[in-house]
């Protein structure tokens, strides 16, 4: 008898497949739910790697986008008033975001997320009344979820990821990035009390630094390690330090960065400057300056100028710039620190110099008084002898009268002297400013003087002069490489005549009129004459030279103004 086959009724058997298939649909179900968890502690653990603060947020905005499958992501950083002070993107390729141009600043759902502080999740962004649409040259973009990274209560940031591989973020998907956005807001916490640990490591060495050259004896270059100091600390491209100069301009006395061998020493207008607006109200300014074209010539793109104060006054203005970014409340603070620092440092050398004068006010009055009672008396003695010998002997008289002439000027050549350093001092004399001038130059420059120069170069012309010695000594320091200069200043009867020599490697082939036409200029107005040639010996002359005395009418002829090459 054949056994029939076994069979099962249609109803049990239907709800046995249905139960074998929600078993395999939950297993299959904890298995990815598994493998979501494992990518999930992977991106954990690659978030909390580094503690560079820059590296980690792309890795936050790689691993949010790995973890969903999503095509973009970025990360928005926010700043005090809750605007967009950052935004780092993935997925867009660079030469499309060259093409959109400035990045967002938390307009439509960026904004929405910024302001409800809560994740947002949306099924397609040009359905929802809060967008604002895309850029031109944007890439279009549908499903949206927004979550926002919080540190210590306040939002840090948020992450934003578009267009899944499954067409929409499903709850699933939003659990997992704000648990990666937990995570990223500890990481990014710890990355920051590192970076402020270090920052502050950073800032006691410089400013220890600076200190031991403010006490040491000669002062040293305090300015130049300010700057220093600023730029090993403040991600920066240029810092500057700027005082103010005669004609409404700026001057840059030190410059560390892009550009600063050919910005020391320069000038530059100071009207509409950040550094003249620091200075004239005595507090700091932040300004976005334009890019420069071909050569920097002052701060530029993200700058902050604070003043440096002296004695209560602002007496010029430390300026931070670089191409990228605004500065944070911390870096403004450090800023501010080492502009502090650079205002003492110009108050010790004003007292320096202060001290300085008056050590030559008591050399000069010692000087003068040295000269009349001994050598002045002893000229005098001389010269009553010779004139004695001259009445006892009437032969030699013609022989002896040009020597006595020669001692009779001598005496009263000397006499000018004592009266000159007994009446200037050495405040607004023109000998005094002018090696005050010199003793600034590294390295310093040998001067002479020949003639009465004090008595006979004052006012606008003394101005004038030493507006002439600088200037060509600055274009010494920028430009001629040279390891020695000498500084001649001559007086006669008719005009004053400044010399400036240097060893360095010459005039250039193609010479740019436009660094000497201040010094055509000056000469011009006074009816003098500019020399500007190579010596024959290596390096260049300066030679400039002015009329003591002119009427209005010479003060507007031209000058003989040549630029001689050899």
């Amino acid at each position: 008898m054949d056994e029939e086959p076994l069979t099962f009724p249609d109803a049990p058997r239907l709800e046995l497949e249905k139960t074998i298939a929600d078993l395999m649909a939950r297993a299959q179900h904890v298995l990815t739910a598994q493998g979501r968890l494992r990518s999930l502690l992977g991106a954990t653990r690659a978030v909390s790697e580094d503690l560079d603060l820059d590296a980690m947020l792309r890795r936050i905005v790689s691993a949010a986008i790995e973890l969903v499958g999503a095509r973009y992501g970025a990360l928005g950083v926010i700043d005090e008033e809750g605007l967009l002070e950052r935004f780092i993107h993935e997925g867009i390729p660079s030469e499309v975001v060259a093409r959109i141009g400035a990045p967002p600043e938390g307009h439509g759902l960026l904004g929405a997320v910024i302001n409800a502080g809560e994740s947002i999740r949306i099924p397609r962004i040009a359905d929802d009344p809060r967008s604002v649409g895309f850029p031109e040259h944007h890439p279009p973009m549908d499903a949206f979820l927004g979550v926002p990274i919080r540190t210590r209560g306040r939002t840090f940031g948020n992450l934003y990821l578009t267009d899944p591989q499954k067409d929409l973020f499903s709850a699933e998907d939003q659990e997992l990035i704000e648990a990666l956005a937990s995570t990223a807001g500890v990481a990014i916490e710890n990355a920051r009390l590192f970076a402020e640990t270090r920052r502050r490591e950073r800032l006691g060495a410089a400013l220890s630094a600076i200190t031991a050259t403010l006490l040491s004896p000669d002062g040293g270059d305090a300015l130049g390690i300010v700057a220093e100091g600023v730029a090993s600390i403040v991600p920066t491209d240029l810092v500057t330090i700027i005082t103010p100069d005669e004609d409404d301009r700026l001057r840059i006395d030190v410059a560390r960065g892009a550009g600063a061998h050919g910005l020391e020493g320069s000038h530059y207008p100071a009207a509409g400057a950040l550094a003249a607006q620091a200075i004239a109200h005595g507090e700091p300014v932040v300004g976005r300056l334009p890019e420069p074209g071909d050569v920097v010539l002052r701060p530029f793109g993200f700058t902050v100028a604070v003043p440096l104060l002296a004695a209560g006054d602002a007496v010029g203005a430390l300026c931070v710039s670089r191409s990228a970014g605004a500065y944070s409340r911390a870096e403004l603070q450090t800023i501010s620190e080492f502009a502090s620092q650079a205002g003492i440092a110009i108050s010790l050398a004003r007292a320096r110099a202060q001290r300085q004068r008056l050590e030559i006010v008591e050399d000069r009055g010692r000087i003068a008084r040295d000269l009349h009672d001994h050598v002045i008396q002893r000229l005098f003695a001389t010269t009553l002898g010779l004139q004695g010998l001259a009445a006892t002997h009437p032969p030699v008289a013609g022989a002896l009268e040009r020597p006595i002439e020669e001692l009779d000027a001598a005496i009263a050549d000397i006499r000018t002297a004592i009266f000159a350093l007994r009446s200037h001092a050495a405040d607004g004399a023109l000998r005094s400013r002018l090696l005050e001038l010199v003793s600034d130059m590294s390295p310093r420059p040998r001067i002479t003087f020949a003639g009465p120069v004090d008595l006979a170069v004052t006012g606008d012309l003394a101005d004038d002069l030493v507006a002439v010695v600088r200037e060509s000594l600055a274009n010494v320091a920028r430009h001629a490489h040279a390891s020695t200069a000498l500084v001649t200043v001559s007086v006669s009867e008719a005009e004053v005549v400044a010399v400036v020599e240097d060893d360095g490697v010459g005039l250039p082939e193609h010479l740019d009129r436009s660094g000497t036409a201040n010094l055509a200029a000056r000469a011009a107005q006074r009816a003098g004459a500019f020399l500007l040639e190579n010596r024959a010996e290596g390096g260049v002359r300066v030679r400039w030279s002015a009329p003591l005395s002119l009427d209005a009418s010479d003060r507007r002829a031209p000058a003989d103004v040549r630029d001689a090459p050899a």
